[in-house]
């Protein structure tokens, strides 16, 4: 069963999903967002999945500099071509684990998810 985490790969949360994954020996594949890309059909499957409202991470700093009026007239079509333009906007990490999309990372939700 194949895993795959996608983030960025100095981000801390992702840094402590990857340390979580290891301690348990769960194997997985990274892919880095700007190094390996992200393309809008990926980013659609994440959007379907999870909902494009829970996909913007509206807590970073690249969210925060965008204009008041680019905030207020955020739609699933504008926070896509935000995120695309800046995949730091994307809430990390996302997680494909037998088919299913997770979001973030917290030990428990974890645990869960790899029934340990």
């Amino acid at each position: 069963m194949t895993t795959i985490m996608y983030g960025i790969s100095n981000c801390d949360t992702i840094k402590k999903a990857k340390k979580f994954l290891e301690q348990h020996d769960i194997s997985y594949t990274f892919h880095d967002y700007r190094k390996d890309g992200l393309d809008a059909q990926m980013l659609a499957e994440f959007v379907e999945a999870l909902g494009w409202e829970n996909v913007l991470n509206k807590r970073g700093t690249t969210y925060r500099a965008l204009s008041d009026e680019d905030k207020q007239n955020l739609d699933a079509d504008s926070a896509q071509k935000h995120m695309l333009a800046a995949p730091a906007m994307i809430k990390r990490p996302i997680l494909l684990h037998a088919g299913q999309y997770h979001l973030g990372f917290k030990a428990p939700q974890y645990q869960d998810i790899f029934s340990l």
